[in-house]
């Protein structure tokens, strides 16, 4: 049985992202898969490297950011999405402990 995809709650950016007549104003991530996390170096996304978040948020975005979109993102959503990817990565016991926190 295939396990369920895990989604983060929408995320609001503060700059929505203009695609011709459309814009994106929510994302929500999914949690990557290992092999969607092929030539990264963990450490570095998990630090936020933009050069790290650029290639994977094409990869688990809803609606699916373009390399280009998160190149021309605003720096704070590019954080808020580098910060939810982190989450992502962390040990369901040290996730559940950090919810707990807030």
């Amino acid at each position: 049985m295939a396990k369920a995809a895990e989604y983060s709650k929408p995320i609001t950016l503060d700059e929505p992202i203009k695609r011709g007549e459309t814009k994106i104003t929510e994302v929500k991530l999914r949690k990557p898969a290992s092999g969607e996390l092929r030539g990264l170096n963990l450490v570095n996304l998990m630090n936020g490297d933009v050069d790290s978040l650029i290639k994977v948020l094409p990869r688990i975005s809803e609606p699916t950011l373009t390399e280009q979109d998160v190149q021309q993102m605003e720096p704070c959503d590019l954080v808020q999405l580098g910060d939810t990817v982190a989450v992502f990565l962390q040990p369901k016991a040290v996730r559940a402990q950090a919810s707990q926190s807030t």
